[in-house]
Parts: C-alpha cells; sequence; structure tokens
C-alpha cells in the first residue's frame, strides 16, 4: 500500500494546565470506536543519539520488559517510569507536578481517544522532556482477541493523534493490560513503534492504599521498568506515592530515564 503524506508538523505550546475541580473519571466502557477515515501517517524521529534503541522496530517478535534489554548504552543503574491511561485534564498536570519537583523524566502511555480535548496536557508533556507513547485508540482489553482490521485501527488512530497533538510520532506502543499477539506486536512495528511491557506493577490503577503503591515501587532495581497509571480513576493515591518513592530511590542511586 502506498505511503500517503507525513503529518505537517504543527507548533508545540508552551502550556500549563490551570488545575479545576476534578472531571468524571474515565470509564473503558464509555470508550467509543472511532469512525473517522484514517489520518495520515507520521513518520517516527530518528532515534536520539547515544541512547539509540538497540532492537530494530520491524524485527522485534516479543514486548521489551526491561529498559537495558531496549537500551544497553544507557547508565547501568537506570530505571524508567511509564505512565499508563492519560492524557487526564487532572491527574495528569499533578504527575507532572510529582516528576518536576524531583527532576524525572518519565515515558506516558496514552489513550488516543482522549488525546484531541487534552492537547495542551500532551504538549506539556512534550514541553518538560517526557517521551510520548500509544496506548490503543481506546483501550480494549481484548485487543489480541480482536479482528486484524480493528487492531490496526485501535494502534494507528492513537499513533496518528497522538502524532498531531505533540508533533512528534510516538515511538513506542504499550498493549492494554500487557496483552500482546504477533498481529499486535506486527501492527505496531509497521507503525515504526516497538513494543514495550514491564518489569514493577503496584497495581495502582485498583488503588490498594499509598504504603502498598510506595513498597512495590521502592523495590524497583536498575533496569526496571515500573508501571503507574495517570488515567482510568482517581490517582491520588499515584501521586501520592510517586511523591515518596522518586526522592527514595534516587536516594538509592538510581536514576530515572525516559524510553
Amino acid at each position: 500500500m502506498h505511503r500517503r503524506q507525513a503529518l505537517a508538523m504543527i507548533a508545540a505550546a508552551a502550556a500549563g494546565v490551570a488545575a479545576g475541580a476534578v472531571p468524571e473519571v474515565w470509564r473503558p466502557e464509555r470508550h467509543r470506536s472511532a469512525h473517522a477515515a484514517a489520518a495520515r501517517r507520521t513518520p517516527a524521529p530518528p532515534p536520539d543519539p547515544g541512547f539509540a534503541p538497540a532492537r530494530s522496530m520491524r524485527a522485534v517478535t516479543s514486548p521489551v520488559h526491561t529498559l537495558h534489554d531496549l537500551a544497553p548504552a544507557a547508565p547501568p543503574n537506570a530505571v524508567a517510569l511509564t505512565i499508563d491511561d492519560g492524557p487526564h485534564p487532572y491527574w495528569t498536570p499533578k504527575i507532572l507536578d510529582v516528576l518536576a519537583e524531583f527532576d524525572v523524566h518519565a515515558t506516558f502511555n496514552m489513550i488516543g481517544e482522549q488525546v484531541p480535548e487534552n492537547t495542551r496536557v500532551v504538549q506539556r508533556i512534550v514541553a518538560a522532556g517526557h517521551q510520548i507513547a500509544d496506548h490503543t485508540l481506546t483501550h480494549p482489553i481484548n485487543l489480541p482477541q480482536l479482528p486484524a482490521a480493528r487492531i490496526h485501527q485501535e494502534i494507528a488512530e492513537a499513533h496518528d493523534r497522538i502524532a498531531q497533538a505533540s508533533s512528534a510520532a510516538p515511538r513506542f506502543f504499550r498493549s492494554p493490560g500487557g496483552n500482546w499477539s504477533p498481529q499486535v506486536i506486527e501492527t505496531a512495528g509497521a507503525l515504526g513503534m516497538i513494543c514495550v511491557d514491564w518489569a514493577v506493577d503496584p497495581r495502582d490503577w485498583a488503588r490498594p492504599g499509598v504504603p502498598h503503591i510506595t513498597a512495590y515501587l521502592e523495590k524497583a532495581k536498575p533496569g526496571d521498568i515500573l508501571l503507574c497509571h495517570d488515567g482510568g480513576g482517581d490517582r491520588s493515591q499515584t501521586v501520592a506515592a510517586l511523591r515518596t518513592v522518586l526522592p527514595a530511590l534516587k536516594q538509592r542511586g538510581l536514576t530515572f530515564v525516559a524510553l
């Protein structure tokens, strides 16, 4: 199939997001299938020199679980914090404030359906030096069981919405719930993205309590990819836990890098 024209670059806005009342929480059952025509593809930018992924984007047949599997040149004491299920108009800015306070960079795995109404949040993420990644259009937990055309729609339309909002095509993809299949991995690879899983999951989305989230994240070891959430519900426990965890891990000598 012929390649379509690249997306026109959209000027990134310098952006802060004003804090307000907590909006209605996101619920997976409210997600809709997109019926608009597929947006034009945006090519992935070249890897940053000195911290390039070691694995070919199209040759990967399994998701990456550790930072050093993805990038052996990363510092030996590095960990990667990934934040799923945003952007959210209230909780994402709260997490960005904590990351800025402790000078930590993270990777935000975004649900495409939520991007257009939160463009300023996306632009703030990029302006702060964080990485952006594709987390499908509507967050279907059963993604591998969907027809191939629907899998492509979920991944490609999210890819395009994120690219349009941020002026940069996402280089990484995470399947909802960490559910993978050869079709899912092949589709993400065809769009120039590497599939990324995780090593440390405190299940903060279930709101198990700040002490549980904190204790679980503080077990992180060099090379671990950590999972937290900025969408999907009340993320106050995640915000509180990160305020303790980030300085604690840095005191242990760990350094945070965006993928």
